[in-house]
């Protein structure tokens, strides 16, 4: 049976969205374009980075972020949740103060932070999962590691599951855990690329996080361009012409080749596009490239629209 997406909080309808993908296909930029897109809709947005890079502040024109939040736009609030400051938190509230001022006195935060595997993903998690618990946002956007370290990332808490006997730790993966397989509370965007790699790497992503036991809500498929047929120097020529424009022979011979090699860009696309589509029965979002040198708030709002465009007509398995 399918169903129609109404709008773009329909389509997220989890209280938490982990937005996943390869490194370099634009995950934080969509991260922020669905914060505002949801905003727009009526929803309290906080956008989590996990790893305090920096890039979601800039994206808004805003100060870097820190453990506080910060208000980044009407309706999106924005905060860096590290495992440093998750486990100083972690601490307190289990009635352990002295030993986090200890740890931080004698320089052994992240000492501790990784003494076991999973542990630091499991303080930030656990921490994404103290906010969604209190009710104070709509949904929760966590912009999360590139692809190869979300597996991890999100694996973590089944990791301690199996390691852990005893104790706060153990709580806190189980909680996680189950925040993560709930899908009422906790879905997962794969952002992509219409090329080759990111496809293949974007198909075994959704594999693994199906065997984990965690949905997908959707798919971006990120840096889209336009079509337009081939043409030659006489087509650029006549055209110009026609506007009352001279356009000497060698820049004629350039706008061929740019518009040539869109045109075969976008073929190659299509390609890959379709071969997402048989690999993966899911939503698909595809958003266009921008022709800028720099991403600010008026692409995001371009961005923002053009998903809350496409999640009005979307159709998805019920």
């Amino acid at each position: 049976m399918l169903r129609e997406v109404m709008d773009l909080p329909s389509l997220l309808d989890s209280r938490v969205c982990i937005v996943s993908g390869k490194g370099g296909v634009g995950k934080t930029t969509v991260s922020a374009a669905l914060a505002l897109g949801c905003a727009a809709a009526g929803r309290r947005v906080l956008l989590v980075d996990v790893e305090g890079k920096g890039g979601l502040s800039a994206l808004f024109g805003a100060s870097p972020l820190g453990y506080e939040t910060t208000t980044l736009a009407p309706g999106v609030d924005g905060r860096v949740v590290t495992p440093d400051e998750a486990l100083l938190e972690f601490l307190a509230d289990h009635n352990l103060t002295w030993l986090s001022k200890r740890l931080q006195s004698m320089n052994l935060i992240d000492v501790v932070a990784s003494a076991a595997p999973g542990i630091k993903d499991i303080l930030v998690l656990g921490k994404v999962k103290q906010i969604e618990r209190s009710g104070a946002y709509d949904l929760i956007i966590v912009d999360a590691p590139a692809a190869g370290h979300t597996l991890t990332f999100l694996g973590s808490a089944q990791g301690l599951l199996e390691a852990v006997r005893v104790g706060p730790v153990l709580t806190q993966a189980r909680e996680v855990n189950e925040l993560l397989t709930d899908p009422a509370r906790c879905k997962v965007v794969l952002v992509t690329l219409p090329e080759e790699t990111p496809v293949n790497e974007t198909s075994e992503t959704a594999d693994a996080l199906v065997d984990m036991g965690i949905q997908i809500a959707a798919v971006v498929v990120n840096g889209w361009y336009p079509g337009g047929p081939s043409v030659t120097v006489e087509d650029v020529t006549r055209d110009a012409a026609s506007a009352g424009i001279v356009v000497p022979e060698v820049e004629a011979e350039s706008l061929v080749e740019a518009a040539n090699f869109r045109a075969m860009r976008h073929e190659l696309q299509l390609h890959q596009l379709g071969r997402l589509e048989d690999l993966l029965a899911l939503p698909f979002i595809v958003l266009p490239f921008l022709f800028t040198a720099a991403l600010g708030r008026e692409e995001l709002d371009v961005l923002a629209a053009e998903c809350a465009s496409q999640a009005a007509t979307l159709e998805g398995a019920a």
